[in-house]
């Protein structure tokens, strides 16, 4: 115990406490992470317009190209080979030009019909394409 009557009044600590700045480190850390994809999404944005802006897609001008589990490959519910499918599209795109084309292909298909798929329609001339999937669970 006499180690500590020694001390004076006056002595000045040589530890520095470093709770408090870790205390506000991480209370901005949290302001941080919350505000920011707030201020991402708060930026308002007025488009421009443009007479020759491609307009929205019908959803009757939408069509589903189907690739079963087998590699059969429909269109409009029919089977048709990549030959017939191009013979078709080529069709559409004559008749609609702003058609659009949807691929629903099931998850174990080769990637070649997935292929020969995508350059029929490529080749077809149809430029609104995309691809049907499911979000992950």
């Amino acid at each position: 115990m006499k180690r500590f009557s020694q001390r004076t009044a006056h002595s000045s600590l040589t530890e520095i406490n470093i709770t408090p700045l870790l205390d506000l480190a991480f209370v901005l850390l949290i302001i941080f992470m919350i505000t920011t994809p707030l201020m991402e999404k708060s930026v308002d944005i007025a488009l421009p317009t443009s007479e020759s802006a491609s307009h929205t897609i019908d959803p009757k001008d939408v069509h589903v190209i189907e690739i079963d589990k087998s590699g059969k490959t429909f269109f409009e519910k029919k089977r048709l080979n990549s030959r017939e499918l191009e013979i078709k599209l080529r069709e559409l795109k004559a008749k609609d030009k702003d058609a659009a084309v949807l691929l629903r292909g099931d998850k174990v298909v080769e990637l070649q019909e997935l292929t020969s798929v995508i350059d029929a329609v490529q080749k077809a001339g149809i430029t609104k394409f995309g691809i049907i999937t499911n979000p992950p669970k």
